[in-house]
């Protein structure tokens, strides 16, 4: 019997601060008519202090898990699609790990951009049907408001903060991930893109003072790329599915602009009611924007076992991708019994003092001067 790769979970994560266009407006040349006109976007979420890429990226692995019924020990890969990632080193994705108890799990960051999410998507499947992984956590997250030049009024009245993940796991039959079709042009490269804080140009006064550690984007070739991309990526994931557009439940293209997702829906001759868009709430929340989507057409009812879900983006690099899913779930789930969410709270505590154990065991190693030996503790 073929393997397929389906989603069982599902969870997402959003800061509690919402920034309003009009709050926007008393700090930069702007309006609220302005931006929805332009973009769609009425709010975004903004992270506070407390919170971060990781932080925010654990709450919705937690959530995702937990609809799967999944425990972490169980999972044998996380992957986290990010423009935003904690550290340069180590990866994001360690750091989820480490917080959910996931001792068997590889863990690795994917940056592709806004796209992230769906290349991540891709790669777990393909994982997955080739029997590497039974297992995979794949997490969209981001705080962008971290990277905004908040005087820029071209960028900031733009982008959000945010997490969405989702659990895939091995199944018998023909449905989950059904294709995926991505692509990048690095010709582009400089139309999106954060100038400085790499190895071309590592910071300096000099980058700080220029402003090249924020976002850069060239908005109307963007635009421009995005508008030839996401429906000719959307038909030919489609079509490497064996399906047709007719056959289209529902569209969740990422949330960028609201021009774009209906340029996008006209050219695939898809109509309103079969497009996610959630933009006004959220703004572009980069590679969490579709999974943060997924969950909420998930919670509205938008998807019934059986449907075909066509999950699109584009993002720096330039990159794009596409995939299709026919979903397997029951939607509306059953609540999580009080039991397993005790057993889980109790996972991720225990998940703390293990982690908090193992830095002092290296602290005691070092202070005594005892090798590691073989790997072994």
């Amino acid at each position: 019997m073929k393997v397929c790769a389906q989603i069982t979970g599902w969870g997402k994560c959003l800061p509690q601060r919402i920034l309003t266009n009009d709050d926007l407006a008393k700090r930069v040349d702007t309006s609220d008519e302005w931006i929805r006109t332009r973009t769609g976007i009425a709010a975004r979420r903004i992270a506070d202090a407390r919170e971060s890429t990781a932080t925010l990226a654990i709450r919705a692995a937690r959530n995702a898990l937990n609809v799967a019924g999944l425990s972490p020990q169980k999972l044998d890969l996380i992957i986290v699609a990010t423009a935003t990632p904690e550290y340069i080193f180590p990866p994001t994705a360690c750091l989820v790990q480490d917080a959910l108890g996931a001792s068997r799990a590889g863990a690795f960051d994917l940056s592709a951009g806004c796209s992230g999410f769906v290349y991540a998507l891709s790669l777990a499947a393909h994982c997955i049907e080739s029997g590497a992984c039974h297992n995979v956590l794949v997490i969209g997250a981001e705080t962008l408001s971290r990277i905004v030049n908040w005087e820029d009024r071209s960028t900031c009245v733009l982008f959000g903060d945010g997490a969405g993940a989702v659990v895939l796991q091995a199944a018998e039959g023909d449905g989950g991930v059904l294709s995926s079709v991505l692509g990048a042009d690095g010709s582009g490269a400089d139309l999106l893109i954060i100038p400085a804080g790499g190895s071309r140009r590592p910071p300096s006064p000099a980058t700080v003072a220029n402003g090249e550690h924020y976002i850069h984007m060239d908005g109307r070739e963007v635009y421009r790329f995005a508008t030839r991309v996401m429906a000719r990526a959307s038909r030919e994931a489609v079509q490497a599915a064996g399906l047709t557009m007719e056959q289209v439940a529902l569209l969740i293209p990422h949330q960028a602009n609201i021009r774009i997702i209906d340029s996008a829906a006209h050219e695939l001759s898809l109509p309103k009611d079969r497009v996610y868009v959630n933009l006004q709430r959220y703004g572009n929340t980069s590679a969490a924007s579709i999974p943060i989507a997924l969950c909420e057409a998930i919670e509205e009812g938008r998807l019934q076992p059986g449907d075909h879900v066509v999950l699109v983006g584009f993002g720096a690099g330039l990159t794009w991708g596409a995939a299709v899913v026919r979903w397997g779930r029951p939607t509306p789930i059953r609540p999580v019994p009080l039991w397993r969410r005790t057993a889980s709270w109790l996972g991720y505590r225990l998940a703390s003092v293990r982690s908090l154990g193992m830095r002092l065991l290296r602290k005691l190693d070092a202070l005594l001067g005892a090798p590691w030996r073989n790997g072994k503790r």
